[in-house]
């Protein structure tokens, strides 16, 4: 249509269909124009954006003043309004899509900012959680330095002809690099004592000392013995590699009950540190009982801030502690803590209840009994009969309940003892002791 309205103008027809027919367009520009206007209108009061109302006006200036000829401007008129029109909802349309794009982004990045604030939260649970572990090491570095600076200088000296020990080596590390872990111990029925010798060229009179580094703690292995031969031999023959890749400086004391009166296991450990103190300078003792061989070395033969319970489980218990309050088997003891609670009772004559009385003497000092880690505190126990002489105390719960008025009188300060010999053999510090006397409980 507007290619013949042009072809109409060129060839100047005056025709009266022609002039009829610009009539009506013209009719129709004028009608077109009133109604763009409300449509202009009408697209301001919709809200549009600032720059489409700027541009729709523009639009047809543009196309007026770029075509003169009126009937050229009545059709393009016509077009550039639906132009205008269709391109608004175009871009209308368009600016949709980009606020919908917009809001999924604006999600995301919230669904981004939620999951990082989750996973931190977890984390600081879990680090709040391990915690007290790090408190725990912390206190054991910390332990082990002052360790290693009040021993930097100390001589260690041996009344039984151990040579003297002045070290000025670096100190051993808090984990020994020659540890193996749990393994299943067996025992060889016709071990004899020269093949442990052999097997341990190091060990002098009884005692080791580390030789590429200064030990964090001299440890004294105090072992109640009578009639245990053979179960002695397969402990040293364990004991003695399992010390030395902990790195100890260590000593082996078993102390023997001669005679016939009833075994008193707490009164040789009375014994055993009265005599191991005069021959070093110990800072931690070890009562040990010698149907007991560790399995795991990882289980640390050294003391702690607290009093240290080292069997959590054994074999004949599968590997369970026996009750809550169990504290006996090997046990370590710092000197003061041993001390402080006046050492073990001597009045227990018989199998049972020495090891509860060091418990609550211990309790009653307001220490706390501490464990190594079930899985490391393992134990194989050596089957064996009730010894003869070793019969169960019937007097042990009337001695239990009478601990918070004995225990200042009864123990260190009170065990008497007839020393008969003390031997420094190659694997460890016989000392033979003689009870006499077999006190009545009151």
């Amino acid at each position: 249509m507007c290619l013949q309205v042009l072809r109409g103008s060129r060839s100047g027809a005056t025709s009266t269909s022609i002039q009829s027919r610009l009539k009506s367009y013209f009719v129709t520009f004028e009608e077109q124009t009133i109604l763009w206007l409300h449509e202009f209108q009408n697209f301001r009061k919709c809200g549009s954006p600032p720059y489409l109302q700027l541009y729709f006006p523009a639009v047809l200036i543009g196309i007026c003043d770029f075509i003169p000829t009126g009937y050229a401007v009545t059709c393009l008129g016509i077009r550039a309004e639906e132009a205008v029109c269709a391109s608004g909802k175009a871009m209308a349309l368009g600016l949709n899509v980009l606020n919908l794009f917009y809001k999924f982004k604006v999600l995301v990045l919230v669904t981004l900012f939620v999951m990082v604030l989750w996973t931190t939260f977890g984390y600081l649970v879990d680090t709040r959680q391990e915690l007290p572990k790090a408190k725990i090491m912390v206190e054991f570095f910390r332990k082990v330095t002052s360790l290693e600076h009040s021993q930097k200088e100390e001589k260690i000296e041996s009344t039984a002809g151990v040579p003297m020990v002045k070290s000025f080596q670096s100190p051993c590390p808090a984990l020994s690099p020659y540890l193996r872990g749990a393994r299943k111990l067996s025992f060889k029925p016709s071990v004899t004592l020269e093949e442990v010798q052999k097997e341990n060229p190091q060990v002098a009179k009884g005692r080791y000392h580390p030789v590429e580094c200064s030990a964090l703690q001299h440890v004294a292995i105090l072992i109640p013995h009578r009639n245990r031969e053979k179960h002695l031999l397969y402990l040293l023959q364990n004991l003695h590699p399992f010390l030395q890749r902990q790195q100890l400086d260590y000593g082996i004391y078993v102390i023997h009950q001669a005679g016939n009166t009833k075994f008193n296991r707490a009164k040789l450990l009375n014994v055993g540190y009265l005599e191991a103190i005069k021959e070093a300078n110990w800072d931690c003792f070890i009562f040990h009982d010698v149907d007991l061989v560790p399995e795991n070395d990882f289980n640390i033969y050294m003391c702690d801030t607290q009093p240290k319970h080292l069997v959590v489980g054994r074999n004949n218990t599968g590997y369970r502690l026996r009750y809550r309050g169990y504290f006996g088997g090997v046990t370590a003891l710092t000197r003061d803590q041993f001390s402080k609670v006046n050492g073990f009772s001597n009045n227990y004559w018989g199998w049972g209840g020495e090891d509860d009385d060091l418990r609550i003497r211990v309790e009653m000092q307001k220490m706390k009994v501490v464990r190594p880690p079930a899985d490391v505190a393992r134990y194989t126990m050596i089957f064996h009969n009730r010894d003869h002489g070793n019969e169960e105390n019937r007097e042990r719960m009337k001695l239990l309940r009478q601990v918070s008025r004995t225990w200042k009188t009864d123990g260190l300060n009170s065990c008497s003892y007839k020393l008969l010999s003390v031997e420094h053999n190659a694997l460890y510090i016989n000392i033979t002791v003689d009870f006499s006397v077999q006190p009545k409980v009151s």
